[in-house]
């Protein structure tokens, strides 16, 4: 009788006392956003342009072409690289943006696409064909007669010159860090501040940091807002976590923050007494990012979810970019801003 007493003490403790002590209780309000102009660490000063004041050192690649996967067709398109990296700076950033922040574009681009061929020389295991793929998987990629079918005549007419001169003025350049090519991810919209790489995908690089991102307020998903009914949020929880016990009148003890990423992020949550990634929330609402707060109004029957920025924020901010370009950075300092202790080299 003693151990079975013992027995249901610990049960007790796993299942209702250590999920209490655990869970933080879940604010419904919207709070301070850290990532919105709060310092988190150190700012390191912007490094002089220091390779201008030595000889340049010259990393020996050999792609003249890419293979590049295309999902929807099953087939490997082999491209000039100059003409691949045009059409990815085409597709990833609006050519109204700034010269600077297209060029920018364009070296990371070019940078993504040779770590890539490199680390997948014989097929991403993703798309066993090729080691880039056209879609967002990698880098999203339109040759010219798609992006003529898509803007129409007048946008080539437009945009083209000004995307062929980015990519021909940074022509060879390539971001290292400490002698090797880096994996350069970038995003739409950091919301004020990017993410350090840790924290959304569980690696550790020294070139994705936490900075800060000006200029972002123009930003046309710098915030953004979710509503919905309490009923039709309880209904996609469910639909995703069955085994939880939530329903519209406990919604607000059930759901429960545990924990934010240092720049506001959230990181993990509670579902009743399961523990989800901010990610599982934000695929499952389609939300923009991580960086989000929700409120409940019970009497309007309404759940709201704002975000602030677009993507995972991990790197360079296109939005950021353009932002840095607007107010008289060139492409190296933009570079050096979002990719923490790079070197912008040329590579043959």
């Amino acid at each position: 009788m003693k151990k079975l007493g013992i027995y249901i003490f610990i049960v007790l403790v796993i299942t209702i006392i250590l999920p209490t002590v655990i869970v933080k209780t879940f604010n419904f309000v919207p709070r301070d956003i850290p990532s919105l102009g709060v310092s988190l660490v150190e700012e390191r000063p912007e490094e002089e342009e220091e390779e201008d004041k030595k000889d340049p050192v010259e990393i020996e690649y050999d792609f003249e072409k890419v293979k590049v996967y295309n999902p929807k067709t099953n087939t490997v398109d082999i491209v000039p690289i100059d003409e691949y990296i045009m059409g990815v700076v085409a597709a990833e950033m609006p050519a109204e943006f700034h010269m600077e922040a297209l060029k920018a574009q364009a070296v990371a681009a070019r940078t993504y696409a040779i770590s890539r061929s490199i680390k997948f020389e014989d097929g991403h295991p993703d798309h066993k064909l090729a080691p880039l793929c056209s879609g967002i998987h990698c880098q999203a990629y339109l040759s010219l007669p798609q992006l003529e079918d898509i803007h129409g005549e007048s946008w080539v007419e437009k945009y083209w010159s000004k995307i062929e001169e980015a990519v021909v003025s940074t022509n060879n350049l390539a971001i290292f860090y400490d002698g090797e090519i880096i994996e350069p991810l970038y995003h739409s919209t950091s919301g004020g501040r990017t993410e350090n790489v840790k924290d959304v995908f569980a690696i550790d690089l020294p070139y994705l940091k936490s900075v800060t991102s000006p200029y972002e307020e123009g930003a046309t998903r710098f915030k953004n807002t979710v509503t919905m009914s309490i009923d039709d949020f309880v209904k996609k929880i469910k639909a995703k976590y069955p085994m939880a016990n939530i329903d519209k009148n406990n919604v607000h003890e059930k759901i429960k923050l545990i924990e934010r990423t240092g720049t506001g992020r959230v990181k993990k949550i509670a579902i009743d007494t399961q523990v989800v990634d901010g990610r599982d929330l934000r695929d499952l609402f389609e939300l923009n990012s991580t960086n989000f707060t929700i409120s409940l109004d019970k009497k309007l029957n309404i759940i709201e979810i704002v975000t602030y920025g677009f993507g995972h924020g991990v790197g360079m901010s296109q939005w950021g970019a353009n932002g840095m370009g607007k107010n008289g950075k060139n492409f190296k300092e933009i570079l050096k801003h979002y990719y923490t202790g790079v070197e912008i080299l040329p590579i043959k």
